[in-house]
């Protein structure tokens, strides 16, 4: 029964630390609103405020690509603190942890070989796209360049 009593923590340091906390928070704001500037001047109101009145809507359209590229990055960068972390402990896994973080970095590669493929890592137009374009835009004009010749040629035969 005594080494019950013994092994207990007292609770009261706790309970000071909270009340000391709670006397803190209410000193600090109920001296920022006794003390506190009250003032009504042209962007005060607005959202952000910082004295400056603001010049156009803070809603700004991103393209889809700037999520898929932060998203990629996160996935990856999750995935180097897994095999971080196993580097640090590869003593205690042996070699079935090598084999674990293999098969993790063989999924990573078929996972980016696949992301690769249907086109989340393009940052820009794809090169031969515009070729195809620029060579479909060419013969369009030669096209309209061999007709009006010819057309040109009959109005001066006739």
């Amino acid at each position: 029964m005594q080494s019950a009593v013994e092994n207990t923590i007292p609770v009261w340091p706790f309970v000071a630390y909270g009340g000391i906390v709670l006397i803190l928070v209410g000193l600090i704001l109920g001296l920022s609103y006794v003390l506190g500037q009250r003032h009504k001047d042209r962007a005060t109101g607005e959202a952000y405020e910082s004295g400056i009145v603001s010049t156009g809507s803070a809603r700004l359209r991103f393209p889809s690509q700037f999520y898929l590229i932060a998203m990629l990055f996160v996935i990856f960068d999750i995935e180097t603190v897994m095999i971080i972390s196993w580097a640090i402990a590869y003593q205690e896994t042996g070699w079935l942890g090598f084999a674990g973080v293999s098969v993790f970095i063989v999924i990573l590669l078929a996972v980016l070989i696949y992301e690769w493929r249907n086109g989340a890592l393009d940052f820009g137009p794809d090169g031969r796209k515009i070729l195809r374009a620029y060579k479909k835009q060419q013969k369009k004009r030669l096209a309209h360049n061999d007709n009006s010749t010819h057309l040109q040629q009959q109005q001066v035969v006739t």
